[in-house]
């Protein structure tokens, strides 16, 4: 069987969720089985494994529908993308095809930062769900990272094709077993934020939570436009923020072992690698109490209502109750070995083999 991984979606300069979705699978299939990597740009190969690859046109081409007419030439059995746009006129091989979230069609509002145009045609993309069940019925079949989705995608019958879970898992903080040894509360209150600053993400919970409680500080890890900084800052102006602006992989291990906890407001998620990569390190995640976050925090996190900073706060303190932040330490490193690159690689790898099997 030979596969193609499409690894055109990786970054060059450090990974986004999608990027590192790439990166980690495709280097935890490589060491099952022969796999030859899809790439449009050679500086992408910084973030990728040592595989065997091949260039082609980029995902945003308008070659794009046309691509698998250059995939054809490679002759393989099966190609799969971590994305659901890939072109597939006159393909010759099984396409899996992946879904990572149904996000933007209840929260419709687009980045803040987006030309009016292409915000416009953001919001109206997302009014019919027969554009999304187009691109998945093209497939052999749809892959999604979390229960959640797959049971939205059902709810919605957006495909008459076979859904299948391949979970996301830790990514920056791979190398921290060292670090969470008798792991105890410390003594600042310092809390962690690591996401985009998207309106569905509601940071804005965050921000008048910690101003409200004393000594309280956030760091947010992620880049930031300097107007939605100053937005944040002037929301609440006693609050402690302290903006990263783009943390490496090491800063970001360095935060997490030092918090108190991390926190998350959003309003809806596809998956949430933070929450793994946070009890991964021994650190508890108070999270909003949306279905997603109960899949993957189970019972080591704690929960409250999204749009109430109050309920945050309270949280909190129910976190710092004597014993309280250890359990949860605890039973968050127990969660996280649920999610492994190695145990998504291999439920890939047997959809694959399934799907070329059962070829017409």
């Amino acid at each position: 069987m030979k596969i193609i991984f499409d690894c055109r979606y990786t970054r060059f300069d450090r990974h986004d969720g999608i990027s590192r979705y790439t990166s980690r699978l495709v280097e935890e299939l490589g060491k099952l089985h022969p796999v030859t990597m899809l790439i449009n740009d050679h500086r992408q190969l910084e973030l990728l494994p040592n595989l065997p690859w091949q260039i082609v046109s980029g995902p945003t081409s308008i070659l794009e529908p046309f691509v698998a007419r250059t995939v054809n030439k490679l002759r393989p059995d099966i190609v799969f993308t971590p994305m659901q746009t890939m072109g597939s006129w006159g393909r010759r091989y099984r396409l899996l095809i992946t879904v990572h979230d149904l996000i933007y069609y209840r929260n419709r509002t687009p980045p803040r930062d987006l030309p009016w145009a292409v915000r416009a045609l953001w919001r109206l993309y997302h009014l019919a769900w027969w554009p999304q069940r187009v691109l998945l019925n093209r497939a052999d079949g749809v892959v999604t990272v979390s229960e959640t989705t797959a049971g939205l995608i059902a709810e919605h019958h957006l495909t008459r094709r076979p859904v299948t879970v391949v979970p996301n898992a830790a990514g920056a903080t791979d190398a921290l077993a060292a670090d969470t040894v008798a792991r105890v509360r410390p003594d600042i209150l310092r809390l962690v934020y690591m996401g985009s600053f998207m309106p569905y993400k509601n940071v804005d919970t965050l921000v008048r939570a910690v101003a409200a409680i004393p000594g309280c500080e956030l760091q947010l890890m992620s880049r930031v436009s300097a107007a939605e900084r100053a937005r944040l800052t002037a929301l609440a102006p006693q609050a402690r923020l302290v903006f990263h602006d783009g943390a490496s992989d090491k800063e970001y291990r360095g935060a997490l072992v030092s918090a108190t906890a991390l926190v998350t407001a959003s309003l809806d998620e596809g998956f949430g690698i933070p929450l793994v990569e946070a009890m991964a390190a021994g650190t508890p995640v108070v999270v909003s109490d949306i279905p997603i976050f109960r899949e993957i925090g189970a019972d080591a996190a704690l929960y409250f209502e999204a749009e109430r900073p109050e309920a945050l706060v309270a949280t909190l303190h129910e976190l710092l109750a004597p014993g309280e932040w250890e359990r949860r330490s605890r039973l968050g490193l127990r969660q996280s070995e649920r999610f492994t690159w190695r145990g998504s690689a291999e439920r890939l790898l047997a959809l694959m083999e399934a799907t070329v099997s059962h070829r017409p």
